[in-house]
């Protein structure tokens, strides 16, 4: 027997319940959302994760996930799709020879890195993080992914902070999340 799926409603008390909330962490002024919570209980967990791909494309064939809490909700996702899952980790983390992109963040710069070979070209693909805010780790990660020619069906986030306009970064693909804030 299937599991019901769980109403909007629904969804909007657990992030009321399991959206952890931390003022001036890393640094004062900033409003840290904590997902813990949300990991550690298991029926909460699935059930999100279960709603969340109902909100998606039904013939996404990987997901690529943001290092590190995009490989969290990234994979389980993929195992909810039938897709592959490829990981975008920072620099010096992948073997070999990974495809790299450097770009500039609010306080320094960054890089990521995806394994070569890891995506097919022409493969329809979903870029995967836990939060969007500023929009420059998934518009990094986007560019990167393009690289590998696959056809990128959308960016999707656990939250979105609306009040910082990371979306704005993203204008030429779709955008799903499951929860949406004020910053």
């Amino acid at each position: 027997m299937s599991e019901q799926m769980a109403t909007p409603d629904e969804i909007e008390a657990l992030r009321a319940t399991h959206i952890s909330e931390y003022p001036d962490f890393p640094l004062p002024g900033v409003l840290f959302r904590d997902i813990i919570p949300l990991l550690r209980d298991a029926a909460a967990f699935r059930t999100v994760i279960r709603y969340w791909t109902s909100l998606l494309p039904d013939d996404i064939e990987y997901v690529v996930g943001t290092e590190a809490r995009g490989f969290v909700v990234g994979a389980p996702l993929a195992y909810e799709l039938g897709a592959g899952f490829v990981p975008v980790r920072k620099a010096g983390k992948l073997p070999g020879d990974p495809a790299s992109l450097s770009y500039d963040l609010e306080y320094g710069s960054a890089v990521v890195q995806i394994p070569e070979g890891s995506l097919p070209a022409g493969a329809r693909t979903l870029i995967v993080d836990d939060l969007l805010a500023t929009g420059g780790t998934a518009a990094a990660t986007l560019e990167l992914t393009r690289r590998f020619d696959v056809e990128v069906v959308g960016v999707s986030f656990l939250l979105e902070l609306e009040g910082l306009h990371g979306r704005e970064r993203l204008p030429d693909v779709p955008l799903t999340r499951v929860w949406s804030l004020p910053n």
